[in-house]
C-alpha cells in the first residue's frame, strides 16, 4: 500500500530507541519515550500560498528529521508499521552527517 500526503505534509517513520539506559537499566516498551526523530518516507506537493503559487516542501524523502516531543498526533499504520503524518512547521530541522 502507498501513502501519498496532501498539502505541506510529511510522512516520518519513527526510528528506533534504545531499550537501554546508559547506565545498562533496561526499559519496557510502555516506559520508554516516543523517539522525536524519524526518516521521512514520503512528501506531500507543498502549501498553497494565497497567490496560488505552490511552496514546495523544504525536506526531501530519505532526511532523517527532528520533531517535537509531542509533535504528530496523526498517525497512519501502512503494511504493519505505525507512521507519523506531520506538518512541515512541526519540523524541527534535518539531521546531517
Amino acid at each position: 500500500m502507498k501513502f501519498k500526503p496532501l498539502g505541506d505534509r510529511v510522512l516520518i517513520k519513527r526510528t528506533d530507541e534504545e531499550e537501554t539506559t546508559e547506565g545498562g537499566i533496561v526499559l519496557p516498551g510502555s516506559a520508554a519515550e516516543k523517539p522525536s526523530q524519524g526518516e521521512v518516507l514520503a512528501v506531500g506537493p507543498g502549501r498553497t500560498l494565497d497567490n496560488g503559487e505552490v511552496q514546495s516542501v523544504s525536506v526531501n524523502v530519505g532526511d532523517v528529521v527532528v520533531f517535537g516531543q509531542y509533535a504528530g498526533s496523526n498517525t497512519v499504520k501502512v503494511d504493519g508499521d505505525e507512521l507519523v503524518i506531520l506538518n512541515e512547521q512541526e519540523i524541527l530541522g534535518v539531521l546531517e552527517n
